[in-house]
């Protein structure tokens, strides 16, 4: 058995603060301290794009100290992609959601496994 991961953050109220991490965690940054509450643990991201630009951004991510649910969640962030398209290029976009729709339907059902909900 492997023992679990820990790092090291510095944080403005409390100072170094020792986490342990949970194993699908990717990463922290340690440069600059955070208040505590703002500490977060955050998964490898997953990039979903339309022609080379990215439209949304997804990744794991839990808060252990925040003030709301300290539960894992998938942070999803849509970018201010804008087009004007012509008929094609609107049935390319429309093909490439429903391809990211399936990924995140997928992304989904592990947070799920990961939550213990068995696939709910």
């Amino acid at each position: 058995m492997t023992a679990p991961r820990t790092i090291t953050v510095p944080t403005i109220d409390q100072g170094p603060l020792v986490l342990t991490c949970p194993p699908w965690c990717a990463s922290h940054d340690t440069r600059i301290p955070q208040y505590q509450a703002d500490l977060s643990h955050t998964g490898p991201e997953h990039a979903f794009r339309f022609n080379g630009e990215q439209l949304l951004l997804a990744l794991l991510t839990q808060y252990p100290f925040g003030s709301g649910s300290r539960e894992t969640g998938l942070y999803v962030e849509q970018t201010g992609f804008a087009r004007t398209l012509a008929p094609s290029g609107i049935r390319q976009l429309a093909a490439t959601l429903t391809v990211h729709a399936v990924h995140l339907r997928t992304l989904a059902g592990q947070l799920d496994e990961l939550l213990g909900g068995g696939g709910r």
